[in-house]
């Protein structure tokens, strides 16, 4: 993975797109900390489909097992002396 300065990557932009093209992966730096990456376009429809999937809730998956019913305790809560 290529990382690269902002200053520098703003002159070689040209570039650092074809390197992504290619497939490799370009980070580019502020004042030495990363900041953001450069990568192909199907690199980022892959991680785009990742982050937006839906995920069952966590109730969801408990109920997927077998025996998973549950029922509710309608029982008060204690009291707690803070």
């Amino acid at each position: 993975m290529l990382t690269i300065g902002l200053k520098d990557a703003k002159a070689g932009l040209s570039h650092l797109v074809d390197k992504a093209i290619r497939g490799e992966f370009v980070t580019i730096t502020r004042h030495g900390k990363p900041v953001a990456a450069l990568v192909s376009l199907e690199a980022a429809e892959i991680a785009h489909r990742t982050i937006r999937r839906e995920r069952a809730s966590f109730v969801s998956y408990l109920r997927s097992f077998p025996g998973g019913e549950f029922e509710r305790n309608h029982a008060r809560s204690r009291d707690i002396e803070l």
